[in-house]
């Protein structure tokens, strides 16, 4: 069966590139959301909590579940609002105040300009009442830069935004409340971090979506991706291979079966323009869901080692190659 490999040297360098920006390991809490961005919720929760991380970042409570015992503080992202000593909500609209478990640790996401989730400014003392009144624990107050990974202002803009709603906070009486406002792009190109916390994700698993114009950090792909061998045959010069006979064979050649396909998760790209692999070699003919052909005899290749490389092949992004992969796929430690 295809499989990972998740290179543990490569994830703590990335991890002690983050920290010499934040000045402490303590101050990062790494995003383990969906899968740990396809790298394995478990295994990469481990291998952080064995670094010293103590904060992590989830998108459901039945994530958190998984990795309870690992880390000191897990904020979940969008879930109902339980009462829980470990755990801390995440508020997105007044509407989940009002439905929150009482005694819950509660974190105010607010709206500073992605205009996506978050409490609006001028919700922002309605919220505070409704904190105080459904008897929960504000431990935290949080928003997301839109632009954080393009040149502009815009950054600069929601930060000073931001600045306002930690002033407010303030004013409304709150204390032991952390700070946090820094995701992988913004903690990336700062040159002076203040805050109490810094959610990183696909920093730490080796890729920066930053221009080339700022000066980052250097960082090392986690994850490398493995096919084995099938079968292997011989084509002959001129006879077609696959699905609808998308490529023939200019000359003879050996061809090989590798078990990857669109049903692990890989994409299914356009034959016209075939994928290449990390070994320089391209993918002939359809995708198949269990399945490519390429031209080896190897047992195993290496189909990506980098996924931003790869994602530059199929017009997207490194997260979504990563956590589009299938949770079921093998992982190895190297």
């Amino acid at each position: 069966m295809a499989f990972i490999k998740i290179n543990k040297q490569n994830f703590y360098h990335n991890l002690n590139q983050i920290a010499l920006k934040t000045g402490s390991v303590e101050k990062i809490a790494i995003v383990l959301k969906d899968n740990a961005y396809g790298h394995g919720l478990e295994l990469m929760g481990k291998l952080a909590s064995e670094f010293g991380i103590k904060h992590a970042v989830v998108r459901k409570t039945a994530e958190a579940e998984q990795i309870r015992s690992l880390f000191e503080t897990i904020l979940i992202l969008g879930d109902s609002i339980i009462n829980d000593e470990k755990y801390s909500f995440t508020i997105n609209t007044l509407e989940d105040i009002k439905k929150a478990q009482k005694g819950a640790k509660v974190e105010l996401k607010v709206d500073t300009g992605m205009h996506r989730n978050g409490i609006a400014l001028d919700e922002l003392d309605e919220a505070f009442a409704l904190i105080e009144a459904q008897g929960l624990h504000l431990v935290g107050v949080m928003t997301h830069y839109r632009s954080a990974d393009e040149l502009s202002s815009e950054f600069f803009w929601q930060q000073k935004q931001f600045e306002r709603v930690k002033e407010r906070v303030k004013e409304a009486g709150f204390r032991n409340v952390r700070v946090h406002s820094h995701n992988s792009a913004a903690i990336l190109r700062t040159k002076s971090f203040d805050e109490d916390l810094v959610r990183v994700g696909i920093g730490v698993y080796g890729y920066s979506e930053l221009p080339d114009s700022f000066d980052e950090a250097v960082l090392r792909p986690v994850m490398s991706l493995y096919a084995k061998k099938i079968s292997t045959r011989a084509l002959s010069a001129g006879e077609r291979l696959g699905y609808g006979g998308d490529y023939t064979a200019a000359e003879d050649m050996t061809i090989s079966t590798y078990d990857l396909g669109y049903g692990d998760g890989w994409f299914r790209g356009e034959s016209r323009q075939p994928y290449v692999t990390s070994e320089g070699l391209p993918v002939l003919g359809r995708v198949s869901m269990d399945s490519i052909s390429l031209e080896s005899e190897k047992d195993e290749v290496c189909v990506m080692s980098d996924a931003q490389t790869a994602a530059k092949q199929f017009g997207t992004i490194s997260y979504e190659i990563t956590t589009a992969l299938s949770a079921t796929l093998p992982k190895e430690v190297i």
